[in-house]
């Protein structure tokens, strides 16, 4: 409990405290009235001097700017004197330091510092863009570098800046003399005004400061709270990343690439060469030369391929790539580096690379075989046919021989000879034929089916001896393939329609195509022929296979074989549908490509 004398004490010194204030506005606050009058006088002076000096710092600058830039047009127009030359560097080396005097004469005011920063942003940026215009231009992209100009005065607007700046000084300089003025005339009546004015100026700043304070406490929470997130994300990277300074020096890496080079995240662990991190993983001279141009030059490093021995003892392949970036308080250069473990597609790519060697081996091994067979073939043809011509010439040879003493039975003999010694000659015509179906190089081109079907259709007609025959033939596309063998299939599958309509009173032929599901023509020719058995259908396109006796519909059945192999080359396929008595319907694909579907729009 506090004793009566000391709340006497303390109410004495509350009362000459209070006193003395008192004392101090009254006496004081008049003579400081009317000396602050006369110091206003001068200081008005003062200040339109300060004034015209802001304005004119602040013109100067936009004229540099305006005349650095019009000089850079007139360099890309083509005007390359020195004079032009200069004016174009003017402004990237006086604006700075016209800057830094505008700021200094005005660091008492802090909207026109504000606004100051907003100008040098903006002219940084225009100076930005200058400058890349001026690489663009020096590496003969004229129009380019006229485009980064155009966005120079699209993106970093300059003259509101430079207006709110001359028009914040004028109304500054207004406000005090106005003010100056105001206190010269009225200072003797306003001392009580100015003083409880004071006071709550006073009270004014303390609760502005206070809510300052409070915002800046609240903004640095914030800003804790992002970062601290930034780190989490970055943390959370399986991609291996690392903050270097300007000498190299590890600031900040995250797990991943602590993980694979053994790194320690505490910030005392940190700041070590990146040459000596991992092991000597991070060795390699050329790379060091390469972060220290990205650093120096402001260059990207994009997917530098590199070997690393990381602290695992694993031998790896990594992709790194590097940008410059800046940090905010001091504008120092820090370099963002990034890892990319390639080993798997390395690997991937090195197994490709020996199944291609694989690869163009056995085709050398085919080439060899494809040589073999083609040896191969010209012996079977020429040692077979050798003695078929003997046996068929001395068979003709003993017929003549004989003459009218030959009896029937002997003369039925020698024409089974003749005949079996023909057939087996058009039996290697048609292996020969087939066999080079299979090796010929395929002469790709557009190919006009509807003319090869009337081709066709005139020898097939050639050959029913007169029948009756109705075709219907639909409106055939435009192909890419190899003429001949796409004639030699029509050839095949017409002959066939009109040799199986054979027992018909009336044979009837179509012809018809269409588009597949996945974009591929599908063309028909269908009969009301013979026909055959479904269960057999996996014969029909065999050598030699037959479904019908000879003696019924001649041939040596090799045709369909022909035809399967060769839509089978030109990446097709080719299937049948029939039913005894009722006729067939013979099916192929052809691939389609864009030639051929540009040229069938043609009406030309």
């Amino acid at each position: 409990m506090a004793l009566p004398w000391m709340k006497d004490m303390l109410a004495l010194r509350w009362r000459i405290g209070s006193l003395l204030f008192a004392v101090l506005v009254i006496v004081a606050l008049p003579y400081l009235i009317a000396r602050n009058a006369n110091l206003q006088a001068q200081q008005a002076g003062v200040w339109v001097t300060h004034s015209m000096e802001v304005k004119a710092l602040t013109y100067r600058i936009a004229y540099d700017v305006r005349d650095s830039e019009a000089a850079l047009y007139r360099m890309l127009a083509g005007n390359q004197s020195p004079v032009v030359a200069r004016r174009v560097q003017r402004a990237s080396q006086d604006v700075g330091g016209l800057i830094a005097q505008l700021r200094a004469s005005t660091r008492d005011n802090p909207n026109q510092q504000v606004q100051i920063g907003a100008l040098e942003s903006v002219i940084g940026g225009r100076l930005g863009l200058m400058a890349q215009a001026g690489m663009r231009y020096q590496q003969g992209n004229v129009d380019g570098a006229r485009a980064a100009m155009d966005d120079s005065g699209t993106l970093f607007e300059m003259d509101g800046l430079i207006q709110k700046i001359v028009q914040s000084e004028d109304d500054l300089l207004k406000s005090r003399v106005d003010v100056a003025e105001r206190d010269a005339r009225n200072s003797r009546l306003v001392l009580s005004i100015a003083a409880v004015a004071q006071l709550l100026l006073l009270g004014i700043i303390v609760v502005v400061s206070e809510r300052q304070i409070g915002q800046r406490r609240r903004a640095e929470a914030r800003e804790g709270v992002a970062v601290a997130r930034s780190q989490l994300i970055v943390q959370a990277v399986r991609e291996p990343i690392a903050l270097l300074d300007d000498k190299l020096q590890t600031l900040l890496v995250n797990a991943a690439f602590s993980e694979l080079y053994g790194t320690q995240q505490q910030e005392r662990a940190l700041s070590r060469p990146l040459a000596e991190t991992g092991e000597g993983a991070w060795s390699d001279k050329a790379l060091l030369q390469r972060l220290n141009d990205v650093l120096l030059r402001d260059r990207e490093l994009w997917d530098y391929e590199l070997r690393q021995r990381t602290v695992d003892g694993v031998d790896r392949h990594v992709l790194i790539n590097a940008r410059r970036l800046h940090y905010q308080q001091d504008g120092s250069p820090v370099l963002l580096l990034t890892v990319s473990d390639v080993t798997a597609r390395t690997l991937i790519e090195q197994q490709v690379t020996e199944l291609n060697r694989q690869l163009q081996g056995k085709m050398e091994q085919i080439s060899d075989v494809n040589r073999e067979l083609e040896a191969f073939s010209y012996s079977v043809s020429h040692d077979l046919r050798a003695p078929l011509r003997h046996i068929a010439g001395f068979a003709g040879k003993l017929s003549q021989h004989l003459g009218e003493q030959a009896d029937e039975k002997t003369h039925h003999y020698l024409e089974v000879i003749a005949t079996s010694s023909r057939r087996m000659a058009q039996l290697i015509d048609d292996l020969l034929v087939f066999s080079r179906l299979g090796r010929g190089a395929l002469r790709l081109r557009s190919v006009d089916m509807q003319s090869l079907v009337e081709e066709a259709r005139e020898l097939a007609e050639m050959d029913a001896g007169g029948r009756e025959l109705e075709w219907r033939i639909s409106p055939l596309p435009v192909v890419i393939g190899d003429e001949n063998m796409l004639r030699t299939v029509w050839q095949n599958l017409l002959s066939n329609a009109v040799k199986y309509t054979g027992q018909c009173e009336v044979g009837r032929i179509e012809v018809g195509s269409q588009r597949g599901r996945d974009g591929d023509y599908e063309f028909t020719v269908a009969d009301n022929g013979a026909g055959f058995d479904m269960q057999y259908a996996g014969k029909l396109f065999g050598v030699f296979q037959r479904l019908h006796r000879a003696s019924e519909f001649p041939g040596n059945g090799i045709g369909l074989a022909n035809v399967r192999r060769i839509i089978a080359r030109h990446g097709g396929r080719v299937w049948a549908e029939a039913e005894p008595g009722q006729g067939a319907r013979f099916h192929f694909s052809l691939p389609a490509h864009e030639r051929a579907e540009s040229i069938s729009r043609d009406p030309a």
